[in-house]
């Protein structure tokens, strides 16, 4: 079964000299015995953003689900449920996107004001004005609140020092402390054990810098998506290519969401893929679901994001 994206928005302003990708995410399960009954939920269609246009998207599920839907969440992701009410022994989801990127301008960072100002107007006071960004200030499964995470920010964070300032040298110590390897952690390891372990995997990474933030009162989110498969003759391979990927998006009044990558060191550029933003990897999972039977099962993922006409 196949069905398109909801329509895409108006094109955003100013996408010269952007890149058109072809991204290609395809799952497949092989279940030991047949599942009987399923729910999933899915974040594949890509959105768009001031530096992001989705030009088109089809996603094909076989088995044939018995219901399916589409829709938009609170933060503005496309995500999509399907449901199976007969038996079934595999499943195969395959989402094939045209997204064109440009990379996002630079941020002002003298303009950048001090993170204790942030952290004044994010924080929550009767009759003072509502900020709508400081949803993403508070602790979270995966990236809570918690004294160590603090702790570890602080060195980041000087008095009167430019929150993004602070938040790009918290993203080099992140980069410089942690160890990348995937055999260290799973999908559900929260940011307190990732910090103790000081290795992981981008999800990790994400999840500890934003915990980080916000155990100092300061708004940040998760973003999750993709890097280009090969770089451009010249340029470094980045971690987290040929996979979902992860980052981490911090608020400034002055600039608005600013993105910073932990697992690579360095700010998205126009080699990166944005499906889904939330406040941690719960609110964007690629896909998931709730199944009965089944069994033991294998899981063969693969990712392929390239550039259309070879730019």
């Amino acid at each position: 079964m196949t069905q398109d994206a909801p329509p895409p928005q108006p094109r955003p302003a100013g996408m010269a000299g952007a890149v058109l990708y072809r991204v290609v995410h395809e799952t497949a399960y092989t279940y030991a015995t047949p599942v009987e009954l399923a729910h999933h939920l899915a974040h594949l269609c890509p959105i768009d953003t001031d530096v992001q246009e989705r030009v088109d998207h089809v996603c094909d599920i076989h088995p044939e689900p018995g219901h399916r839907r589409s829709e938009v969440d609170v933060f503005g992701n496309a995500r999509e449920f399907f449901a199976y009410y007969s038996p079934h022994d595999t499943l195969t989801v395959r989402a094939v996107s045209l997204v064109r990127v440009r990379a996002p301008e630079a941020p002002d960072w003298a303009a950048s004001p001090a993170w204790e100002q942030v952290r004044e107007q994010l924080l929550y006071r009767a009759g003072k004005p509502y900020v709508a960004e400081a949803e993403f200030t508070f602790g979270t499964h995966f990236a809570p609140v918690f004294s160590a995470a603090a702790a570890y920010a602080a060195p980041s964070f000087a008095a009167g020092r430019a929150l993004l300032q602070g938040a790009r040298d918290l993203m080099q110590r992140i980069h410089a402390d942690f160890t990348y390897n995937p055999e260290s952690t799973e999908v559900q390891t929260r940011a307190p054990q990732a910090l103790e372990l000081r290795a992981g995997v981008c999800q990790d990474y994400a999840h500890v810098m934003i915990s980080a933030l916000r155990s100092l009162g300061l708004a940040a989110r998760y973003v999750s998506g993709y890097l280009r498969s090969h770089p451009k003759p010249g340029e470094e391979q980045l971690v987290g290519a040929d996979a979902s990927h992860a980052w981490v998006s911090v608020w400034c009044p002055v600039n608005g969401w600013v993105e910073f990558d932990p697992t690579n060191n360095r700010q998205p550029a126009a080699d990166y893929v944005r499906i889904a933003m939330g406040r941690d990897f719960a609110d964007v999972s690629p896909l998931r679901g709730v199944i009965r039977g089944g069994g033991e099962h294998t899981l063969e993922v693969g990712v392929h994001v390239s550039p259309v006409g070879g730019r």
